[in-house]
């Protein structure tokens, strides 16, 4: 009695689809690699300089009201750098960052920085330039209130 070859068809197609899945998950990029802003705040890699705003936000009450500048400036070179942040309507704010170092803003053993006034509402985005050794990245900088608890002593 001779076999039939049916029942190794679907063998057959399910290994194919498979070895086509596992092809094309290789390659696909690894998303854990990608950078990103692990907060609420906006990540701000300067182009050509390794140095970069992360996890960038105001905290402010209201739309015209003074607003606290949250999150850190990390400079990767072998220089110190000058980071300038500009938004609409204020002053710009200027820190200095050491070679090879990261500067809070906000906390108690960082550098507090303050907006003289935020131009939109809490929620909203403030539409912000960061500069640092020849490079700036226009961006959108999110405001916070106090409703998450995390944010009420920051508060101005």
């Amino acid at each position: 009695m001779a076999r039939s070859a049916r029942p190794a068809r679907p063998t057959l197609a399910v290994a194919g689809a498979a070895a086509g899945a596992l092809l094309l998950g290789a390659c696909a990029p690894l998303t854990t690699q990608l950078p990103y802003a692990p907060s609420d705040g906006s990540r701000v890699d300067l182009e050509g300089v390794d140095a970069r705003g992360v996890n960038l936000m105001v905290v402010s009450a209201a739309e015209g009201e003074q607003g606290t500048l949250l999150g850190a400036l990390a400079n990767s070179t072998p220089d110190d750098v000058e980071f300038v942040l500009e938004t609409p309507g204020n002053d710009a704010v200027s820190i200095r960052v050491g070679a090879r170092e990261t500067v809070y803003l906000g906390t108690e053993d960082g550098e507090q920085a303050m907006l003289g006034t935020v131009a939109t509402i809490p929620g909203g985005n403030l539409e912000a330039t960061l500069s640092a050794a020849g490079a700036s990245e226009d961006f959108y900088l999110p405001v916070l209130d106090g409703t998450l608890p995390e944010y009420v002593d920051y508060l101005p």
